[in-house]
């Protein structure tokens, strides 16, 4: 059975959501002429999703207007890649005084994501921020503040938000196809070369930082916000570095649990990335997640699903190209956001304590 076709998501809306459909034109009819690109620039090149920048440049709704990278060394790597090739390059603030500038992509190296965020936010532009936010939970929470004071969007860059078979386990859960949630179990790892691992550990998070996030925002998607949190951190003795490479975190809710596994160690671990969502009337098992295959079981026939096992498959999965559509309907006012400030609060806060900290 395959399934070819996008389901909605209901808005998860919120006072942002009020705000930013007060603040923008209304949704155009369907035989209107072109809509207006959104002029957009992005700032820094040092995050690991920073070449995220092609979806927007290939994109009909934005214009890149310029890009951003103070550090000479990566600007120089940059320059030469694709998808920053042969843009404007400038410095932050003439970007944000860029005429008619409009959103910015915050793309630099983890350590600066907030700092560069908040700036954003202060210069009045709505921003995508990678992952994740930042060590500071005060700085994220004042930045969602003003940001929704203001008006403004800011979107996190958690890359299986609109992944199909999310989507698709999103309808299943409106619909209540599964039945009561009482357990969901996911992993997020791969091997983390040497280099790498060396980065990663400047951050006392380790790869529950790093990886885990992804999937930690799904859970909180699934079952809100956990009443408590435990981490198990650990660290192979069989590297010399400091970076905490293999750990798990137990959600606690009223009637489930949730358990996050992730490593920097596993071999071929993406392909052992998955989701599972186990309810009373179903589970739902998506695997892998990157380029995602389910196996649902139900307890009776559903719409045009049948009771027992069946196999799901989908459409070629291309990460962001679904963030950036859905950014440009919010902000044009034609929809409200799926996710609120209060479910990027509860992710980071979440993340936070599943890392130890």
């Amino acid at each position: 059975m395959k399934y070819l076709r996008r389901q909605a998501i209901k808005g998860i809306g919120g006072t942002l959501a009020i705000s930013l459909l007060s603040k923008s034109a209304s949704a155009l009819p369907d035989d209107s002429p072109a809509k207006p690109r959104i002029r957009i620039g992005q700032i820094g090149v040092g995050h690991a999703h920073a070449s995220k920048l092609s979806v927007y440049r290939k994109s009909p709704d934005y214009e890149v207007v310029g890009i951003v990278e103070p550090n000479v060394e990566l600007r120089k790597q940059a320059e030469a890649q694709e998808p920053f090739r042969d843009l404007p390059w400038m410095t932050q603030e003439e970007l944000l005084n860029v005429s008619g500038l409009q959103a910015v992509l915050v793309e630099t190296q983890v350590r600066d994501l907030l700092n560069v965020a908040e700036t954003c936010v202060k210069a009045g532009k709505h921003v995508h921020v990678d992952k994740p936010a930042g060590e500071s939970l005060a700085q994220f929470t004042r930045i969602l503040e003003s940001a929704t004071q203001q008006k403004l969007l800011l979107q996190m860059g958690y890359m299986y938000r609109y992944n199909p078979g999310i989507v698709l386990l999103r309808d299943f859960l409106k619909r209540g196809w599964l039945g009561d949630v009482f357990e969901v179990h996911t992993v997020m790892s791969k091997v983390v070369d040497a280099a790498s691992r060396r980065e990663l550990a400047e951050f006392r998070g380790g790869v529950m930082f790093e990886l885990g996030c992804h999937v930690i925002d799904l859970v909180i998607g699934v079952l809100g916000k956990p009443t408590q949190v435990t981490a198990f951190p650990r660290h192979l003795d069989r590297h010399d570095d400091k970076l905490v490479d293999n750990m798990l975190a137990v959600f606690e809710y009223p009637q489930a649990t949730a358990t996050v596994k992730s490593s920097a160690v596993e071999v071929d671990g993406g392909a052992r990335r998955h989701f599972v969502v186990c309810g009373t009337e179903g589970t739902f098992h998506l695997q892998p997640l990157d380029n995602p295959a389910a196996r649902v079981t139900l307890s009776s026939a559903r719409d045009t699903y049948v009771k027992g096992y069946q196999d799901i498959t989908f459409p070629k999965y291309v990460r962001y190209v679904d963030d950036a559509a859905d950014m440009a309907k919010i902000m044009r006012g034609e929809k409200a956001p799926d996710f609120s400030p209060d479910h990027d609060l509860a992710v980071q806060t979440s993340l936070l304590k599943a890392c130890g900290l």
